[in-house]
Order: structure tokens, then sequence, then C-alpha cells
């Protein structure tokens, strides 16, 4: 689930199915607007997660590094 709707019954869709929505941004727009901001979230995510620089490899001193 994308994002919580103010729909009436989305709320008991997403207890039936046990899910939590990624957003909550009290939205009522329909069309797939709650999923174009998820899929957003979740690449940027997966960008994070396998991009980011360590602090080793970003040259990052730690604290005994820096004394």
């Amino acid at each position: 689930a994308a994002h919580k709707s103010k729909e009436k019954g989305h709320q008991i869709a997403l207890d039936y199915l046990n899910q939590s929505p990624l957003l909550d941004l009290d939205m009522r727009l329909g069309e797939g607007t709650g999923a174009a901001l998820g899929i957003n979230l979740l690449d940027l995510s997966l960008k994070l997660l396998t991009q980011m620089a360590t602090f080793q490899e970003a040259g990052v001193a730690t604290e005994k590094e820096s004394e």
C-alpha cells in the first residue's frame, strides 16, 4: 500500500490485507497518485541502500582518527 487514502473503505481494506501504508498524506485524489509517490520513495530507498558510500569509502574520519 503506497498511501493511506481518506476514503472510508480504504482503512478497512488495509486492515483486511494486514498492510501498512508507506505514506499518510491526507490525500483523496485517486488516479494512482499515492502509487506515483510511493514508487519514487522505494526507488530512492533502494539507491540509498545499494549506492551510498560507507564512511570508509567517503573518507570520513572516525573519532579516534581525528584525535
